[in-house]
């Protein structure tokens, strides 16, 4: 019998394993599970063996192969997306102030322009700090449980609350939910592996700018032509996310996370995930020698942000966009919060199947997800040319404003929404981009 190369004719143990390795490989194979034992048994058995040869690189496959892997991969795609559609199926929030202006709630519109409303803007911003830390320090997970029960909440109180202080707790529930949306968007960088991410991220991205789409559609055709009254519309939107809250207990809470649970990274066996490349990239060992640990890991936390807040701050490109992002952003936000306001001054009907609010909300969603998707063709030399850019995009969304604020057309009004919002979304997917660490230099 020949012997295999790299073993001597005494080491007959050593010159056996590769053949048995082929045999399991054989049976593994033929029963359809053959990444799942090929890959544990060379981590279990090459740790203990000083095995040598191209043989030996073969056993551990850089990139996951059709197996049970592929099948927890795209179990776990399809719930984290279900999950993000079904979070989005509100289709009373488009017809929320007509709703607390009209007969059921009987508020005047100084209460909600004034006392309700501007709590939302405030609670967002006292909540989405901590917020975003406890999404790292619990793992993701609890924080989108948290993000279910908060839209619950808010929906109970809107459907039983009658007080102005029971609206102002709605809508400090609801900055939650906003806030809380970090959970959703970072989830995939500490499950899926390099190879996986943007087609995953596609994904979830996908079925949120869906399922808001969906939603809008479906509170105007019930408004518009099934003459809907909005307290139904919002008992159906309690129901939708009643089924989300439970949704989130069958996600997987991952192990590691960026900040407070950065873990070793992944062994010789494991296909590492999007989290241990950034770790790696920033500095953490490699090895079985983790080297000085800090004095503690408020320590460690600390100065890891403030490391990212100094890269940030030396690279011109990412300063320019995350300012962009950061400002452009509050003034988004603003008018998204209060343009229902704006609308019901425009067009104060009491004929509630006259009110277009969803299929503005549709429209400009729609709008938004296709200048997202067009601006990942765009071929321009964003060095050059991306402060003109801002610059001819801010001026564009100032002049929209100024538009609906002065029109006494409603369809006017939508329409400038319409662009404003899509504006908007057209440089966000190149802000991401550039604010991605993987696009960013390791230090």
């Amino acid at each position: 019998m020949r012997q295999p190369m790299g073993c001597s004719p005494e080491a007959r143990p050593c010159a056996r394993e590769p053949k048995s390795q082929k045999h399991r490989l054989g049976v593994s194979e033929a029963m359809g599970v053959q990444e799942v034992e090929r890959r544990s048994w060379a981590v279990g058995d090459l740790g203990s063996m000083a095995l040598s040869g191209p043989e030996v690189e073969k056993q551990v496959p850089a990139e996951p192969r059709p197996g049970r892997k592929l099948q927890s991969w795209w179990s776990l795609v399809f719930c984290l997306c279900f999950y993000g559609f079904m979070a989005q199926m509100r289709p009373g929030e488009s017809f929320i102030t007509p709703y607390l202006l009209g007969p059921d709630k009987n508020f005047t519109q100084k209460q909600v322009t004034n006392e309700i409303t501007p709590v939302l803007s405030y609670s967002y911003l006292a909540v989405l700090v901590p917020i975003f830390l406890l999404t790292d320090y619990l793992r993701y997970k609890p924080v989108l449980v948290l993000q279910g029960l908060s839209y619950v909440s808010v929906w109970l109180l809107l459907l039983f609350g009658s007080s102005v202080l029971h609206m102002q707790f709605m809508e400090f529930f609801f900055s939650i939910t906003m806030a809380a949306r970090i959970a959703y968007s970072s989830y995939i960088f500490s499950l899926v592996p390099p190879a996986c991410y943007q087609r995953m991220a596609g994904y979830s991205r996908a079925s949120v700018l869906l399922g808001v789409f969906t939603s809008s559609v479906l509170g105007q055709l019930l408004v518009t032509m099934g003459r809907v009254p909005f307290s139904t519309l919002n008992y159906i939107s309690l129901a939708f996310l009643t089924f989300s809250l439970v949704l989130t207990f069958f996600l997987k809470r991952p192990e590691r996370s960026l900040f407070f649970n950065r873990g070793a990274p992944a062994s010789a066996g494991a296909s590492p995930s999007e989290l241990d490349r950034m770790n790696l990239g920033q500095g953490q060992p490699t090895g079985g020698k983790l080297g000085r640990l800090p004095a503690s890991w408020r320590d460690s936390v600390l100065a890891h942000m403030l490391r990212e807040l100094r890269r940030t701050a030396r690279l011109p490109q990412l300063r320019l966009w995350s300012l962009w992002w950061v400002f452009n952003s509050a003034g988004y936000y603003l008018i998204v919060y209060y343009v229902h306001i704006l609308w019901n001054v425009v067009n104060p009907t009491t004929d509630t199947t006259r009110v277009y609010n969803g299929g503005a909300d549709a429209a400009s969603t729609l709008l938004g997800a296709v200048a997202s998707f067009a601006a990942g063709f765009v071929k321009i030399r964003w060095a050059l040319w991306a402060e003109l850019i801002i610059a001819v995009v801010t001026v564009l969304q100032a002049g929209l404003v100024f538009l609906m604020y002065r029109t006494s057309s409603i369809w006017l009004c939508y329409s400038a929404f319409v662009l404003f919002r899509g504006s908007y979304q057209f440089l966000v997917p190149i802000a991401t981009a550039t604010a991605s660490p993987r696009r960013r230099p390791r230090s």
